[in-house]
């Protein structure tokens, strides 16, 4: 069997070993001609790497490729291609597998649910797209194992099985710039559930209405979170079941945005264990991941924050009021495609002091902000000790200084992780 990856990052390196391991003769194909191949595969690189794909008997997408690219120059393989996700939860042995998607807090849901799942003594394995492709783990898993699924619209978009427990977080638009409108976003998102069967649950945050339409494809179970008979949060308990979990000024996370993440997780951990003490013990140590709200450190009276992960206008506003403190804000970077009028009118309202404008979206916004009538703004140049001076030059003891840029972060860094681990050493270096 010949069999072409198309994309060799982490995900395509981890198909071509499966695929591999199957007997079948590897071809990686990839736009970037200097990828290191250290297992020695036939490759097709450069700006052909998409040529002639109807020769394989297997296209393997990997999440980041658009298949509208792939199949304008190789309309016939449509039948031949699948992913990494598909291949996975074609022969998962087991039928424990949890599926978050959403456009934030993935991640942080994600975390939290494995983590309870563990502490009640559940064998659970997590990855997707957060952790490891799960082809890496799939030899270590029995029918009795968990698994837990972090999956982007990317990976979805195509999707033809879906999990036994589906679980959608707030949507807002996002990665239209990669998707053709919001519709085509929301589909993708609903492939979580669309082939579901009636005996499989599907959790949805009840506030959001596209969420619940997400969800509305399965005909199974349908629970909503943040509301009765899902998790909710009550006289200030995360509380399921007239069970009362915790106070919310146990919880280790920053901001209330988190409380929904926390409560979409116990909505599903409560789907597989009602053990209490397992998920309080989570959720009151639990201090969140790296580049979402974590802090880095103070400096002359004020604290700095990496919020480098918060790539939409949604997730700058509810970062920025995560905190009482007045705040200097790094807003911009690469478009989306998606409007800041929103966010601009956000910071208007709110103690917002001084904004400092990166990227090529700073344009965008500052007209967007004097718009709304905000006019405290500088830029913050190209490179990301600059961008820190320029903050800390405005801040004041007392302030927070957030790097929540609502934007990607292509053009002046290599994606967000990049960004906020050059803000964390710009911030270390003042």
């Amino acid at each position: 069997m010949n069999v072409a990856i198309i994309g060799y990052g982490i995900e395509g390196q981890s198909a071509a070993k499966y695929w591999h391991a199957q007997g079948a003769t590897i071809t990686v194909c990839d736009h970037n001609e200097a990828i290191a191949n250290p297992d020695g595969f036939a490759a097709q690189l450069g700006e052909q790497y998409l040529d002639n794909l109807d020769r394989f008997d297997v296209v393997v997408r990997t999440a980041g490729i658009n298949p509208g690219v792939i199949l304008a120059k190789n309309p016939g393989v449509a039948p031949k291609m699948t992913t990494v996700i598909n291949e996975f939860l074609r022969v998962c042995p087991t039928q424990h597998v949890i599926g978050i998607t959403g456009t934030k807090g993935k991640g942080t849901t994600t975390t939290i649910l494995t983590r309870i799942l563990q502490a009640a003594g559940k064998d659970v394995r997590w990855g997707g797209n957060i952790g490891v492709p799960p082809l890496d783990f799939l030899h270590e898993l029995t029918p009795e194992s968990w698994v837990v699924l972090e999956l982007s619209s990317f990976q979805l978009y195509d999707v033809q099985r879906s999990p036994h427990i589906g679980v959608c977080l707030m949507v807002v638009p996002e990665h239209l710039d990669w998707h053709d409108g919001m519709q085509d976003y929301i589909a993708a998102k609903a492939h979580l559930f669309s082939y579901q069967k009636p005996t499989d649950i599907a959790i949805y945050f009840a506030d959001n209405e596209t969420s619940h339409q997400i969800a509305s494809h399965s005909p199974g179970a349908k629970i909503p979170y943040f509301a009765n008979p899902g998790a909710y949060v009550n006289d200030d308990h995360i509380t399921i079941d007239d069970q009362r979990i915790c106070h919310v000024d146990e919880l280790k996370l920053l901001g209330e945005h988190n409380w929904q993440n926390v409560c979409a997780a116990v909505t599903a951990a409560w789907q597989v264990t009602k053990d209490t003490d397992a998920i309080r013990g989570v959720l009151t140590t639990f201090a969140g991941l790296a580049h979402r709200l974590e802090f880095v450190r103070e400096v002359g009276g004020a604290d700095y924050y990496d919020d480098s992960f918060g790539t939409t206008p949604e997730t700058a506003i509810v970062a920025m009021e995560s905190f009482e403190q007045p705040k200097v804000m790094i807003l911009g970077g690469s478009s989306k495609r998606v409007g800041f009028e929103g966010l601009a009118a956000a910071v208007a309202k709110s103690n917002v002091r001084h904004v400092v404008l990166i990227g090529d979206t700073a344009p965008t916004i500052e007209a967007a902000l004097k718009t709304a009538g905000f006019n405290n703004i500088s830029r913050g140049g190209a490179a990301m000790h600059d961008i820190v001076q320029a903050a800390a030059a405005v801040a004041k003891r007392g302030d927070v200084v957030l790097l929540s840029p609502a934007c990607a972060s292509f053009g002046l860094f290599k994606n967000y992780k990049d960004r906020g681990e050059q803000f964390k050493l710009a911030v270390g270096a003042l």
